[in-house]
């Protein structure tokens, strides 16, 4: 009677856990090799920028002489001891609260004309973009600052109607409201990206509306605010990082000098300011710095609150 004999085991062979594993680092070589410039321009360029200024925003340092210690005093001195620091702040957020909104309405609005225009619809889309081709550049500023100027193009203009208004730069109440319209009037941006989300919209869902009685206004509120909800909130989220960070348009129509009476001395006009005007670059960066908190604490509580409001065509599948 013969019995069967098991098969003698054989340790498991290394070299096959080790193969995937060195085949995937071949494959990875390459890749580090094309990334190396883009790796080494954020960590020159970016990363060790950022913490250098790090370091200034704890010392005293005029550009001139060696930074000096001074632990927290350039924050303390922003928050108790600087009004002119908490006017920035102020114009900054009026402009952001003005100019976010008003942009995003009206670039809004002028998707929605294109986006129901048959004839010469590249022509219009083309003209309404060409002024954010232009950007923040220093001589649309300039030109802005003409227009709204005493004796200027909108003064006569608004005086001819009976309204004598003055030259809004040189009014402290209407001089932040210049640059906001300035950065109204370049809403190309948004609107292209407003009417790339309303293609995308399925058309059943407008004729099952208009079959259930609803009318235009209730069709927008109901079929094409939700559905365009995450091209809005990209639009917002990109406005308000943008507009926490206006500069150009603020120095050109303000000489440079936040006037009248600090009425658009805006956060980063104010930064370089005392950085690069008072030689203060330890101060300059603390407010720098602050910045980059303020702008990633707003952008934390839209992303939180774009919860109850945003909604997402795969949600629920």
């Amino acid at each position: 009677m013969t019995t069967a004999t098991a098969p003698p085991r054989t340790a498991p062979d290394s070299s096959a856990k080790t193969a995937p594993r060195h085949g995937r680092r071949e494959r990875q070589g390459p890749a580090y090799v094309f990334l190396s410039p883009w790796i080494l321009g954020v960590a020159l360029l970016t990363l060790t920028p950022m913490a250098v200024s790090l370091y200034l925003s704890f010392t005293d340092y005029n550009l001139f002489d060696a930074p000096q210690w001074v632990g927290l005093r350039n924050y303390t001195d922003m928050f108790t001891a600087d009004p002119r620091y908490w006017r920035s702040v102020g114009t900054t957020l009026l402009f952001v609260v003005v100019a976010v909104p008003l942009k995003l309405a009206l670039a809004l609005g002028a998707a929605l004309l294109l986006s129901r225009t048959r004839r010469a619809k590249g022509f219009y889309r083309s003209a309404f973009y060409a002024p954010s081709l232009l950007g923040a550049s220093m001589s649309i500023a300039l030109v802005w600052r003409a227009l709204y100027n005493d004796g200027g193009t909108v003064d006569e203009v608004l005086s001819s109607v009976g309204i004598h208004a003055g030259g809004w730069v040189a009014d402290p109440n209407l001089a932040v409201f210049v640059v906001a319209l300035l950065s109204v009037w370049q809403f190309g941006a948004p609107m292209v990206i407003f009417l790339a989300g309303l293609q995308q919209i399925p058309t059943e869902l407008y004729e099952a509306a208009e079959l259930d009685g609803a009318g235009q206004w209730r069709r927008f509120v109901s079929v094409t605010l939700p559905m365009l909800s995450p091209v809005l909130f990209f639009n917002l989220v990109l406005e308000t990082i943008q507009s926490f960070q206006v500069f150009t348009p603020a120095f050109a129509i303000s000489g440079g000098k936040g006037g009248p009476a600090d009425s658009t001395m805006f956060y980063t006009l104010y930064l370089y300011e005392r950085g690069f005007s008072a030689s203060h670059m330890g101060y300059a960066s603390a407010m720098a710095w602050v910045l980059l908190l303020a702008i990633g604490a707003v952008t934390f509580v839209l992303f939180k609150t774009s919860r109850s409001w945003v909604f997402y065509a795969n949600e629920g599948a």
